[in-house]
């Protein structure tokens, strides 16, 4: 049997110095860590990731890695 793969975005944030744990995950991605700036910059990338899928008609499964690519460069 051989499972099917899911594609999802996945944001790391390294530069947490406050102690707290963040995680927050969502309709194509999963982030974790880094500052309450820098999760909070992850989570907008995401959700405007997310936009552009919509707008395009697409799902992340959907898209090629150039595509995907496109759209980071247009989000980040």
């Amino acid at each position: 049997m051989r499972l099917k793969q899911k594609k999802a975005l996945l944001g790391l944030g390294l530069d947490n110095d406050d102690g707290h744990s963040r995680y927050t995950k969502g309709p194509n991605f999963h982030l974790l860590g880094g500052s309450e700036e820098t999760h909070e910059r992850m989570q907008e990338t995401a959700m405007k990731f997310n936009e552009k899928l919509k707008e395009r008609e697409k799902t992340i499964d959907d898209i090629s890695k150039r595509e995907f690519f496109d759209i980071i460069d247009e989000v980040a």
